[in-house]
């Protein structure tokens, strides 16, 4: 009976395989077909890599994607470092106003961006920074999920553990960079992969800040193509598979710790 139940289980997985993959497989396909061939199965030597070529030398899709790394890296990095920072302050200090600002950040995760992006433009051209890389990552340093994540994750560290570096001469700084943030290895890759798609599929924001299309990100540069390629659906895929593939890469390296990093989040609190 545990055999049948097993087997019954598998079953049903690759049967889910199928269905989530499916999609996936269908736009890598027809990315790499004439579009005459758009929507059929065609054997391998009718593949071919002409669509992702067109965009390369008729689009600054090279450009783009550095564009879009440049951001990415840049905003993961800055993220990490002052979302955990609050998060441990949260988690770990005593003084006035704790609690409320704690509510405080939590209520924020309910405002959405649409609600701000206005005041943020206008902050933006008073500075002069509108059209410019700057515009994608200040604004977005700070995300109110990641700041619980972290005040969650740091809540299930002992304390003895620091305390124990403190007696060796670590102070506080020392604490969190040199024993705290090393063994935060699930917390960091849940923030890495959360801050990355978010940024690498962000297209509201550069849509709205960014003007000229050598600064384009790859999303708002994309859609681009697909307006003046709308017509020819491969192309349009093969931009989809650009787009897609690098979070599909980052996810499959690291989402071991990604869930369990999920998993400890809201153990203690």
């Amino acid at each position: 009976m545990r055999l049948i139940r097993r087997i019954l289980f598998i079953i049903v997985l690759l049967l889910f395989s199928v269905i989530f993959l499916y999609p996936l497989i269908y736009t890598v396909q027809n990315s790499l077909v004439d579009l005459s061939d758009l929507g059929k199965f065609v054997p391998l030597s009718r593949l071919t890599l002409d669509n992702y070529i067109l965009l390369f030398t008729q689009y600054p899709v090279t450009r783009w994607f550095m564009n879009t790394l440049v951001v990415t890296i840049c905003c993961v990095i800055s993220q990490i470092l002052v979302n955990t920072l609050a998060g441990y302050a949260l988690a770990r200090f005593d003084f006035p106003g704790k609690n409320a600002i704690f509510i405080i950040v939590l209520a924020s995760m309910m405002i959405p961006f649409q609600f701000i992006l206005t005041p943020v433009y206008i902050r933006l051209a008073q500075f002069k920074w509108n059209d410019h890389l700057i515009s994608l990552i200040v604004p977005f340093i700070f995300q109110s999920l990641f700041v619980f994540m972290s005040r969650q994750f740091f809540l299930t560290i002992p304390k003895e553990l620091e305390d124990a570096a403190r007696v060796d001469g670590l102070g506080y700084a020392g604490t969190f960079f040199k024993i705290v943030l090393p063994i935060s290895g699930p917390l960091i890759t849940s923030i890495t992969i959360l801050a990355f798609t978010g940024t690498w599929n962000s297209y509201m924001a550069p849509s709205t800040f960014m003007m000229t299309r050598e600064r384009f990100v790859l999303s708002v540069g994309l859609k681009t193509v697909r307006d003046f390629q709308f017509v020819k659906m491969n192309v349009t895929l093969a931009g989809v598979v650009l787009l897609s593939l690098p979070i599909l890469v980052m996810f499959l390296c690291l989402q071991k710790h990604f869930m369990e990093g999920i998993a400890t989040t809201g153990i203690k609190g």
